[in-house]
């Protein structure tokens, strides 16, 4: 029989694993599933992107290894549209690298940075990668509960001093997933000080920077002073710009880190798609313009939906970023149970908060994903859900 490692035994069951098999066998027997579980938008990608990639593909040079290098216009598109965003420059080629999407990069810093025993410290609730890519690096993660006491804010100086000093690594995600919280400069300026002192690396996910609403503007860390010491932040086409599965993406820090997440890399992936890297470049200097375009129809969507919610028992908080809604549920209600009965019973897909780490438990998340009379429909439904608890 075959014996896994205890790495992949230690990793926590995935968030959203089950709902596509349970979905599809209500499909087949005739449902009508709304799926607002994924934060995937039904938006088409950017023309500029469809036609660049038309163009690169008939290039055969841009059928060849892309390796870590990548495409040079790629790398030089997101370094301009962090110098335009935030005012923070960098190097293309010494202080950002391309990544085949967020995801596997956030991964896979964690593999450069963690030996057995370091400790990162995870946000719970919070994108599965963050643990899941601390226990394969063999690390120890210590998982932090994001509630309303702290305005879903991961507070360092609440780590107990043992902690603090084994920690090599903090996940900081603002705007945030799945709660949508926000996080003011004086927060980023408290974490950045507090991961100095303790010699701790930020790895600052920000792949919803673009998608925020009433007049709100999201920072990056790299606004903060002395955060160069410390931070790898991370920014993806995949959110902004409804390019989920062309996996794009980059991670920005000073050069040391960055040459060792790319040497990891070097034995792991040969790069993103060439081709896919134009059509990143021929986006990013319309980054701003083109995600407006994507901003309002998301908030229409929240505005339609957040009303009839309410109407129907729940109280969510109105979200100032991301796609998403995080709605608590009545006490006593557990959060898998419900999700569960809103699927089968309701034909509504969710995603349970449990399913994002135990500290997620007593709420829900919607994704702004499907268009609004589908939400409201979705809310109507989730009502009747509630009701019947």
């Amino acid at each position: 029989m075959t014996q896994f490692s205890r790495r992949l035994a230690a990793l926590p069951s995935y968030p959203m694993a089950e709902i596509p098999a349970i979905k599809r066998r209500l499909v087949q027997q005739g449902v009508d599933v709304i799926d607002v579980g994924a934060g995937d938008a039904d938006f088409a990608p950017p023309e500029v992107a469809v036609d660049a990639l038309n163009r690169a593909i008939r290039d055969p040079a841009m059928s060849r290894y892309a390796f870590q290098l990548g495409l040079p216009a790629f790398r030089e598109a997101a370094a301009a549209y962090m110098k335009r965003r935030f005012d923070a420059r960098f190097d293309p080629f010494t202080e950002l690298h391309p990544l085949i999407g967020s995801k596997e990069g956030i991964a896979h810093l964690a593999l450069s940075l963690l030996d057995p025993g370091d400790v990162a410290i995870v946000p719970e609730p919070g994108y599965a990668v963050y643990e899941g890519g601390t226990v394969l690096a063999g690390g120890e993660p210590y998982r932090y509960a994001l509630t309303p006491r702290t305005g879903f804010l991961l507070e360092l100086d609440e780590l107990p001093t043992d902690i603090a000093r084994r920690a090599k690594l903090v996940y900081l995600n603002y705007p945030n997933n799945p709660t949508a919280a926000t996080a003011s400069r004086d927060y980023l300026e408290r974490a950045v000080a507090y991961c100095r002192k303790h010699g701790i690396v930020i790895a600052y996910d920000n792949p919803y920077c673009e998608i925020t609403f009433d007049d709100y503007v999201a920072p990056s860390i790299f606004e903060i002073p002395g955060a160069r010491e410390v931070a790898v932040e991370f920014h993806s086409l995949s959110k902004s710009f409804c390019m989920t599965g062309w996996r794009l993406a980059w991670a920005v820090g000073r050069p040391e880190l960055i040459a060792g997440l790319a040497r990891v890399k070097n034995y792991v992936d040969t790069g993103a798609f060439l081709a896919v890297q134009a059509a990143g470049a021929a986006v990013l200097p319309l980054a701003e313009e083109l995600a407006r375009g994507y901003v309002e129809r998301f908030k229409e969507r929240r505005d339609g939906m957040l009303p009839v919610l309410r109407s129907q028992g729940f109280e969510p908080e109105t979200p100032a970023a991301t796609m998403y809604v995080w709605v608590p549920l009545p006490d006593g209600v557990e959060s898998a149970a419900f999700a569960r009965r809103a699927l089968t019973e309701a034909g509504v897909v969710t995603l349970p908060g449990s399913g994002f780490g135990a500290g997620g438990e007593g709420f829900f998340r919607i994704a702004l994903t499907v268009g609004t009379p589908r939400l409201v429909e979705a809310a109507e439904r989730l009502g009747k859900v509630l009701t019947a608890v």
